[in-house]
């Protein structure tokens, strides 16, 4: 599976309130949350991840409350992945279980900058700056969660995985 887009770049400790402030978990239409990602700290982000984006973040992304909405919003906003340092557990999980791909790679964080082009290959583990011509290598996903993401969610690859049983 491989995915590419341009970088939106931020730093540590990115809390669930940040990337969906509470006062929004009363939505439950997907594109409703996504017009209000991240908009505490980038007004416009909305309207720069419809071109299809990768975030790159330091460490302890999506740390704060275990709310499903923050991925839910960061995926439908047209985050195709995010590469930080690291991730907070649930946060990470939740991502997967709604299909966006997470990765933790802390040379990334380092040497990406904002608007660089990346192509990143879940399966060998490898992101390629376009932009600077740079090599990074994270530990890829085992092949349970690369089933999860190739079928765009958890709730997806369950039912695929059931009517192949029934079939």
């Amino acid at each position: 599976m491989k995915i590419s887009g341009i970088v939106l770049k931020f730093g540590n400790n990115i809390d669930t309130d940040v990337i969906l402030p509470g006062k929004y978990l009363v939505l439950t239409d997907p594109e409703e949350l996504a017009k209000h990602a991240m908009e505490g700290l980038d007004k416009e982000f909305s309207e720069k991840a419809k071109k299809g984006v990768v975030i790159v973040a330091g460490e302890n992304f999506g740390c704060g409350s275990s709310r499903e909405h923050a991925p839910i919003a960061l995926k439908y906003a047209g985050v195709k992945a995010i590469i930080a340092k690291s991730f907070a557990r649930i946060f990470y999980r939740n991502a997967i279980n709604i299909g966006l791909p997470v990765l933790e790679c802390e040379d990334a964080y380092e040497k990406i900058e904002e608007n660089n082009e990346l192509l990143i290959d879940l399966s060998s583990g490898e992101i390629i700056d376009k932009t600077k011509n740079l090599t990074f290598k994270f530990i890829p996903l085992p092949s349970f969660l690369l089933n999860i993401l190739t079928h765009g969610g958890l709730i997806k690859s369950l039912k695929s995985s059931l009517m192949q049983k029934s079939s």
